[in-house]
């Protein structure tokens, strides 16, 4: 029995004048939910990443709520209130593209056999479905990493902290709460978020935290392909791709991402893939940083690009390689990769147009190349070859025979120019980040 079941935690209290967090940064409607569910009756607090992030001086993508209200009292408040969610029940509170999340203090244990009132399913460790709704004390040390069970309490602007997240945050500390194997077995997908939230907050992982993730990483397998393609997302798209991809190599996980493009990385003598790899990261996180448009079909691109050419004569793709072979290459790698990651078709056609184009390259011909032009994918087929030509993938005067020449022809499209995000909480198709997966092609 932990200390909170016992009822014997004693949270830190940190009161207004010695926090950073003000209301004036927080949105309209995320401080419209704290304030009805107050005056209701309930407990009211912001949490998670939007204390987290407000806490070191950045600005929050989305700002989430926890409430001792249960999700059909969050309902009754809200006329604009949508239940969600299955394996954990969750409020969403809806004024046009902006949605504050609202989630009930979930419990430590399930309740006595003969209580009805919650529903939980563990299998094998794993937690498949949690609604058993509890207490404050019981939901912080529910949550995974220190920094993230940080709660903004409305009723008193106080900052409270049931697990030491306020020091840790000080402290550039990664930590997760509970027993790592635990908490990994629970939800292996923590193991991925540590990862990303030391990248992103340029923190280092607790020595405890990261020791069991590369004994335990083959766990992913049993995560569904289409989760995995949202963390995916979540991690290469956020503006710290080169920093995730380096950290998911170094604890074992990236092989259980990408397998056979992990396997080629491996066996990659001059370092050549991993350049291409890095300075495709580097390109995606400049251009998210840019705010510019970003598709995850160029990224998956990229990310696949090793596993295509390993299974090429000589580990790459020759002038006059022939096309039957190239697109079986590509389909055996693509196949394999939808057993891990799901890839949706909106995303998977034009990542394999972008391949599709790469032996078209293999040309100085000013005809050819005007007929090239014209292919709705051109521009971003040409940065991949010129990222191929950075890495020494590609012989390097063809690659600056392109440049020259689309610099210079009045045939060449324009570059796609940048675009501002939206600011505010979630979408109404559920991403927030950086970069939305609905952005454009590559300019």
């Amino acid at each position: 029995m932990t200390e909170a079941q016992a009822g014997g935690i004693e949270p830190t209290i940190i009161p207004r004048d010695q926090h950073a967090i003000s209301r004036s940064q927080i949105s309209e409607r995320a401080l419209t939910v704290l304030y009805r569910l107050k005056n209701a009756g309930y407990g009211a607090y912001l949490v998670g990443g939007g204390v987290r992030d407000l806490s070191l001086g950045r600005e929050p993508k989305d700002f989430d709520v926890a409430t001792d209200a249960t999700p059909d009292e969050v309902k009754a408040l809200f006329r604009n209130c949508r239940l969600i969610g299955r394996r954990f029940r969750l409020a969403h509170v809806h004024w046009g593209p902006e949605i504050i999340e609202v989630a009930t203090f979930r419990a430590l244990s399930p309740p006595p056999a003969d209580d009805d009132g919650g529903d939980r399913v563990v299998e094998d460790g794993m937690i498949l479905r949690d609604n058993i709704y509890g207490t404050i004390e019981e939901d912080a040390l529910r949550r995974d990493f220190t920094i993230n069970a940080l709660y903004y309490n409305i009723a008193d602007f106080s900052v409270v902290d049931y697990a030491g997240g306020m020091a840790d945050l000080q402290a550039g500390r990664l930590r997760l709460i509970g027993d790592p194997a635990v908490r990994y077995r629970e939800d292996p997908v923590r193991m991925l978020r540590a990862v990303r939230f030391a990248a992103k907050l340029g923190f280092t992982i607790d020595a405890g935290t990261a020791e069991p993730i590369p004994r335990m990483a083959d766990l992913l397998d049993d995560i569904p392909p289409a989760r995995l393609f949202d963390e995916v997302l979540k991690l290469f798209m956020a503006g710290q791709g080169v920093e995730t991809f380096e950290a998911l190599r170094q604890h074992g996980l990236f092989r259980y991402l990408f397998p056979a493009s992990d396997t080629a990385l491996d066996d990659d003598e001059h370092g050549q893939l991993i350049t291409f790899i890095a300075r495709a990261l580097e390109s995606t996180d400049r251009r998210v940083n840019e705010e510019r448009p970003v598709t995850p079909a160029f990224l998956f691109a990229a990310l696949l690009w090793p596993a295509i050419l390993a299974q090429l004569p000589g580990g790459r793709l020759q002038p006059g390689v022939d096309r039957e072979l190239f697109e079986q290459s590509v389909t055996e790698a693509l196949e394999r990769q939808l057993r891990q990651v799901a890839i949706p078709k909106r995303f998977a056609m034009p990542m394999r147009e972008i391949w599709a184009l790469q032996p078209r390259f293999d040309t100085r011909s000013e005809k050819k190349a005007k007929r090239l032009f014209s292919h709705p994918r051109f521009r971003a087929a040409y940065d991949f070859l010129l990222l191929r030509g950075e890495a020494g993938l590609v012989d390097r005067e063809l690659a600056d025979w392109w440049q020259e020449y689309t610099t210079s022809s009045a045939d060449a499209p324009p570059p796609t120019p940048p675009r501002r995000r939206r600011r505010g909480g979630r979408r109404r198709n559920g991403t927030s980040g950086s970069a939305s997966p609905a952005d454009g092609d590559r300019g």
